[in-house]
């Protein structure tokens, strides 16, 4: 069994946004799925950015501006949110707390590599 706690994962900080990779490529032999949990600090926001593997937000917490390709939408915790493969998205906090959301992504990736190269 694979077990991870957030506050263990292997995370990443970059302008507002701290990502705790959960599992990704090579955690577990034969997964397909990337999870991450994101804190996006009031006034931040995510580099827009496209990948292969298709990908759900689930809003956890707060509230702030998804942009799925030219689609812009308002969102709150509660909302899932699908992004199609290679279709640019990238979410804003646009509230005064932080915006927590949860990504699973398939098939999976190295989320640790995808942040290392300079792609968010």
């Amino acid at each position: 069994m694979f077990v991870q706690n957030k506050s263990q994962a292997p995370h990443r900080e970059r302008k507002g946004l701290k990502t705790q990779i959960l599992l990704q490529s090579g955690d577990v032999e034969g997964t397909d799925l990337t999870v991450t949990w994101v804190d996006v600090a009031p006034g931040s926001a995510q580099a827009l950015h496209r990948h292969g593997p298709e990908q759900v937000y689930i809003v956890v917490a707060g509230q702030g501006r998804m942009r799925v390709g030219a689609e812009d939408r308002e969102v709150v915790a509660g909302d899932l949110i699908h992004v199609p493969p290679d279709v640019p998205h990238g979410i804003a906090n646009t509230g005064d707390q932080a915006l927590s959301y949860l990504s699973a992504a398939t098939p999976a990736f190295s989320q640790t590599a995808f942040y290392d190269e300079g792609n968010l």
